[in-house]
């Protein structure tokens, strides 16, 4: 597989202080962004013991 052939997985945007409303949503904006930089955390971590493998 070609590095070109799997891209390096991008972080979430991270929502600006404005974007919340302060109306107590639950889940927040913010609580959604840390679950989806869980996620990205472990999709980056995933890819880079792939890209490590496919080095000599």
């Amino acid at each position: 597989m070609l590095p070109t052939d799997d891209p390096q997985p991008q972080p979430p945007r991270q929502p600006e202080f404005e974007d919340c409303c302060n109306g107590g949503c639950d889940p927040c904006i913010f609580d959604l962004y840390e679950q989806a930089m869980d996620r990205y955390r472990v999709q980056l971590a995933a890819w880079e013991l792939q890209q490590a493998k496919l080095k000599p």
